[in-house]
């Protein structure tokens, strides 16, 4: 009788072991999965805010320039202003294929990714 005690003592000690060690595991993945796709989020931010940089000066150069063959200044900053009323427009349309789905589909692509080591 004593054996069998001592069984189930052993027993109900490795699952708390293993019951310990699953939930650490788990965990360990679900930080792992956070780091991996605010890593590559914050990468995209970065990114993109060069490419916003880099464009802010190339269309005031193109405005400037637009400017200066029609002889107003201003009128080289309409009209590059409402060629991105119209680029926001189409943008607003298509959000959801442009904006939410590549998004969607990062982060589920980095939480089903297994990592090899």
């Amino acid at each position: 009788m004593e054996k069998i005690a001592t069984n189930i003592e052993m027993l109900f000690e490795k699952t708390q072991e293993y019951t310990k060690s699953s939930i650490e595991l788990f965990r360990l993945n679900a930080i792992d999965k956070t780091a991996d796709i605010t890593a590559a989020l914050t990468f995209r931010l970065a990114f993109g805010l060069i490419v916003a940089m880099f464009s802010l000066f190339v269309n005031i150069g193109i405005s400037l320039y637009l400017g200066k063959i029609i002889g107003e200044t201003y009128v080289g900053f309409l009209i590059v202003s409402g060629f991105y009323l119209l680029l926001a427009i189409i943008v607003y349309f298509f959000r959801n294929k442009l904006i939410k789905a590549p998004i969607t589909n990062l982060v589920i692509k980095k939480l089903l990714e297994t990592k090899m080591r």
